[in-house]
This record gives structure tokens, sequence and C-alpha cells, in this order.
């Protein structure tokens, strides 16, 4: 799946399908636009827990990390 990331203050990474990020949390706004990335469960990417980032893409629209730490249950 294509994610697109957006980084917030200090450490904080927003990962989602949405390519403006339009449904990241505003607590960290604004949020800037960092890079894509393809993300699979079959596949491990460096930084990110993709079974995790997937999962949360799927219940919420969105995954947050900080210091890649997943805080996503804060916004939810």
């Amino acid at each position: 799946m294509l994610l697109y990331l957006f980084r917030g203050p200090g450490r904080v990474f927003g990962f989602t399908a949405d390519a403006n990020g339009a449904n990241l949390p505003a607590k960290f706004a604004p949020w800037a636009p960092f890079k894509s990335v393809e993300l699979s469960r079959d596949h491990a990417t460096p930084g990110v827990d993709s079974a995790a980032c997937l999962d949360d893409i799927a219940q919420h629209g969105f995954h947050i990390t900080d210091a890649h730490v997943r805080i996503t249950d804060q916004f939810t």
C-alpha cells in the first residue's frame, strides 16, 4: 500500500493514504510532507512496524509515531 508520510513537530510522524494528509490529527499541525513509502506486511520497512501501521490505517485512517513509538491511540 502506498502511504504518505508527514512530519509534525519534533520526532512526530503521520502516515496516511491521503496524499494531502487532511485526515491527520490537528494537534501536530501544520504537517509537512516528508516522503511516500510502499508498505507491505510481507516486507520489513526500517523505522516502522508495518503491521501496526497498516492496521491503524485500516481502522483509523492514519498512523502516528513519536520517536518511532506508536501513539495513534491518543487521537482516536
